[in-house]
């Protein structure tokens, strides 16, 4: 968790928008957030500052919104950045896992020559809502043999849950958020 200052800063350029992508669903739109400098840097920086703090030696970032929070997470922190993408997205030989969405099912992968045994990994991500995503990306990193030391994100919907599905994934790897709501 964040100081009140730096947590106030980034929620102010959350926006809620309502019924996207469909009625009912209250979107947090962090587009205002990367549109401001300030919290932008504010942001990257205590992003960066856990990925040290946990001896990372790659940086994963998450399709879509998470490659935008990770890549200069990585860049800060002087270390590596790895994309998690959607499936049939990258070229070359890679790893896959699929994970179970509301709607259905999805799956994502990544470069199997990126991640091996001895490499610390966090992965990062916007947003932790249901959980699926994080836990299938945890998986993923640690069928390439490397070590998941932590996960972060910027926002936590407690209100869905996801830290709960993700626990039994995680087991003992901490789950960073800069904001819980």
């Amino acid at each position: 968790m964040t100081d009140d200052s730096t947590r106030e800063l980034l929620l102010s350029r959350i926006r809620d928008v309502t019924d996207y992508p469909k009625l009912g669903v209250m979107f947090k739109d962090i587009t205002p957030l990367l549109a401001d400098p300030k919290a932008f840097t504010v942001l990257t920086d205590a992003l960066a500052e856990l990925a040290v703090r946990h001896g990372a030696t790659k940086i994963v970032g998450l399709e879509a919104r998470g490659f935008i929070l990770a890549a200069p997470v990585a860049v800060r922190s002087g270390i590596g950045f790895i994309p998690v993408r959607k499936a049939g997205k990258l070229p070359g030989a890679t790893l896959s896992q699929t994970y179970d969405l509301e709607y259905g099912s999805a799956e994502m992968e990544v470069h199997a020559e990126d991640l091996r045994e001895g490499d610390r990994v966090i992965v990062i991500d916007d947003v932790l809502a249901t959980g699926g995503t994080a836990a299938a990306s945890v998986e993923l990193v640690r069928r390439a043999g490397a070590e998941v030391v932590a996960v972060a994100v910027l926002l936590e919907l407690g209100f869905l849950d996801g830290r709960a599905r993700l626990e039994p994934h995680l087991r003992g790897v901490p789950l960073e958020a800069l904001i819980k709501v």
